[in-house]
């Protein structure tokens, strides 16, 4: 209704009520409700104006109603639908009956899984293009070589690493075959050493070199320094002994030249790896149990198979030697003074009764095994230099002479002692 319209609405004591447009004018009317008076005087005591309040409760009143009105007619719509909804659905069910295949025919056109235009085709077709198209994206990016790869740095680094990791493997490979190639030559070179000591341990034990064993070599020696002082050497090695077994390749009987034995000496020769000094303590006192010695001498072929923790020319436990001669040529001083040294300590320990100058036979002893140290010493240097070698020669002859000396010195102690025992 246009704002020029004016409806005039007016009851008997009920006051005058004009609708202008979207105005209502309220003249006189006179409301009898003590819950609506109630409010606007509680509101009018809080501050509101009661003009407001009645304004408000009008317009909240008008659209309660409004809604009542709307709500009324929704429940008639719903009674007469109620009246027909059956009839309706009846001749809906018909009508679907009839016009089935051509529904079924429709919703096959839009809807079936099988037609190129359908509606699920077709979003098929749109999830497939941009699933194609993101992963084309990704693919992209992340194989980029630039700063818009996400893995870029990562990837950078691990080349760098992977670089650097490479080139450490290859030079390590390379020093370790250069390693491994030193280590091989190495290998060569011991196994060669090897092979020729055993071949030359071979060809002593089988007697081919110089047509002599270095068992045999040594029996020769030692028998030349037991005939010149009236003693017996037999060889052995071969023979059975009284305790059984064969050990002992030397047996030295003192005195037996003259008569009865004085004492034994057993000189076992020894040309292979070097022993233990526990080991060689073992075989010693077995080989002097076999043949009833009371002293025994290892005899080995250089100072390199001397036993470890062990002195040559030293006495140990009171009855066992060692001494280290030249393979090929074991006769000499060395050779002569264990010997010696041997022969005084059983003389000495034969008779209880025998009194000896042990200080001056130990004496005697220790300043021949220093001088013939000495002796070896400048032996070994003559090796090596030819030049001066008249001088040297002349005083290792001296210091030789002196050794034969100390050793006739304690050979004139040992007689003298038994002529004073006689």
């Amino acid at each position: 209704m246009e704002a020029s319209e004016q409806l005039d609405i007016q009851g008997a004591g009920s006051g005058s009520v004009r609708a202008i447009g979207d105005r209502l004018v309220i003249e006189e009317l006179v409301i009898e409700d003590d819950r609506t008076a109630r409010v606007v005087r509680e509101r009018a005591e809080a501050g509101q104006k009661p003009a407001q309040t009645v304004r408000d409760a009008v317009e909240i009143g008008a659209r309660v109603l409004e809604r009542e009105g709307t709500a009324a007619e929704v429940d008639y719509v719903r009674a007469e639908f109620g009246k027909h909804a059956g009839d309706l659905a009846e001749r809906l069910v018909k009508a679907l009956d009839s016009g089935n295949e051509m529904l079924s025919e429709e919703i096959a056109k839009s809807f079936g899984g099988d037609r190129q235009g359908t509606v699920q085709h077709q979003i098929k077709e749109m999830l497939d293009q941009s699933a194609d198209a993101q992963r084309q994206l990704i693919a992209r990016q992340f194989s980029a070589q630039d700063g818009s790869n996400p893995l870029f740095d990562f990837k950078d680094a691990v080349v760098r690493v992977l670089k650097d990791t490479n080139a450490r493997q290859q030079q390590e490979s390379e020093q370790n075959r250069e390693r491994i190639a030193a280590l091989t030559r190495e290998i060569v070179e011991l196994k060669e050493r090897t092979g020729a000591d055993v071949r030359v341990e071979e060809a002593e034990e089988a007697g081919t070199r110089k047509g002599f064993s270095f068992e045999e070599r040594v029996h020769d020696a030692i028998e030349a320094i037991a005939v010149a002082r009236g003693d017996v050497a037999s060889h052995t090695g071969a023979e059975g002994a009284e305790g059984g077994g064969k050990k002992g390749d030397t047996l030295v009987e003192l005195c037996a030249a003259d008569g009865p034995a004085a004492g034994r000496i057993l000189f076992e020769a020894k040309v292979g790896k070097r022993m233990s000094r526990n080991d060689a303590w073992r075989y010693l006192n077995e080989c002097m149990a076999a043949r009833a010695a009371s002293f025994a001498v290892l005899v080995v072929a250089g100072d390199d198979r001397v036993p470890a923790r062990t002195d040559q020319l030293t006495e140990y436990e009171g009855n066992k030697m060692i001494v280290a001669v030249d393979r090929d040529e074991p006769a000499g001083l060395t050779l002569e003074v264990a010997y010696r040294l041997a022969a005084a300590r059983i003389a000495m320990s034969r008779d209880d009764n025998l009194e000896v100058d042990a200080s001056a036979v130990r004496q005697a002893a220790e300043e021949a095994i220093s001088t013939l140290r000495q002796a070896q010493g400048i032996r070994s240097t003559l090796t090596g230099i030819k030049t001066s070698s008249d001088n040297a020669r002349a005083g290792l002859d001296a210091l030789v002479e002196s050794v034969r000396a100390k050793l006739e010195r304690i050979d004139a102690l040992v007689e003298e002692a038994d002529a004073e025992d006689v």
